[in-house]
């Protein structure tokens, strides 16, 4: 399957960090996150992972800021977690909270969502649409205990990264906090409106 090779549009110092100021100044209201596909084909042609022209740790601060920037407006009532993080090493290159009263389960979901997208090389959103979200069913499937399981979720909101020229998985985006079509539509809303 071709897969566009994605580029970011404002390509100037700081534009994430623009955008999160701007979100400050004007109090914006939240607009609603799109829904991603439900179909595991319609994902895995969609929204599944991204291609990138490069990746790097500015990408991944600038990445981070768009991401707090969408979320900021609905921090009072849904606060969450992002987390961006190379695929080789899992070195953290993002992550912050946004809004009070994330808690230590948020870091929890988030390696758990990374485990999950590290081994099956896709989106935790493509998982749960493949598994109709039946963790037993995925459980059953790969002959896993209920100590290897609960490593792994297939909850929306894990994100693969690939660039271009590179074999595999490059880095993985983490939303935690929202209902899991959100935490997976955000992702793909941001990404899909500042790369291009």
């Amino acid at each position: 399957m071709y897969q566009k090779i994605l580029r970011r549009r404002d390509q100037t110092a700081g534009c994430g960090l623009r955008a999160v100021l701007s979100v400050h100044e004007k109090s914006t209201s939240p607009s609603a996150i799109p829904s991603p596909p439900e179909d595991a084909e319609a994902v895995k042609a969609s929204c599944d992972s991204f291609l990138f022209e490069s990746f790097t740790a500015e990408i991944a601060w600038e990445l981070g800021h768009l991401l707090y920037a969408r979320l900021l407006p609905f921090s009072s009532q849904k606060p969450t977690l992002i987390s961006i993080s190379l695929a080789n090493s899992g070195q953290v290159l993002f992550q912050c909270a946004v809004g009070s009263g994330t808690a230590p389960d948020n870091e929890i979901w988030v390696q758990r969502k990374r485990n999950t997208v590290l081994r099956f090389g896709t989106s935790t959103w493509f998982q749960h649409c493949k598994y109709a979200g039946d963790e037993e069913a995925f459980k059953a499937k790969f002959g896993m205990s209920p100590q290897q399981a609960e490593k792994y979720a297939i909850h929306g909101g894990g994100v693969p990264i690939r660039v271009r020229g590179v074999e595999g998985i490059v880095a993985v985006v983490i939303v935690s906090g929202l209902k899991q079509h959100e935490d997976h539509g955000v992702i793909v809303d941001v990404i899909n409106s500042n790369w291009q």
